[in-house]
């Protein structure tokens, strides 16, 4: 494994790591928010699967950028 290839598995698996425990915590912080407002839990869980996309977005984006 060189180290480009290693550099872009650990940073992935930076990304996973955090948002996997960023979904474990989601359903804690939705019923808090919930209290609050049910449009206001929707819209906590909307920008969480938003910003898996986004910042995969920007890595790719990223990694293209270095590729050229």
């Amino acid at each position: 494994m060189d180290r480009d290839t290693r550099n872009a598995a650990i940073g992935a698996a930076w990304i996973l790591l955090l948002f996997g425990i960023a979904a474990y915590y989601l359903p804690t912080v939705m019923l808090a928010v919930g209290n609050v407002s049910t449009v206001l839990a929707g819209v906590v869980a909307a920008i969480f699967m938003v910003a898996i996309f986004i910042v995969f977005w920007l890595r790719g984006r990223s990694q293209r950028k270095k590729g050229k």
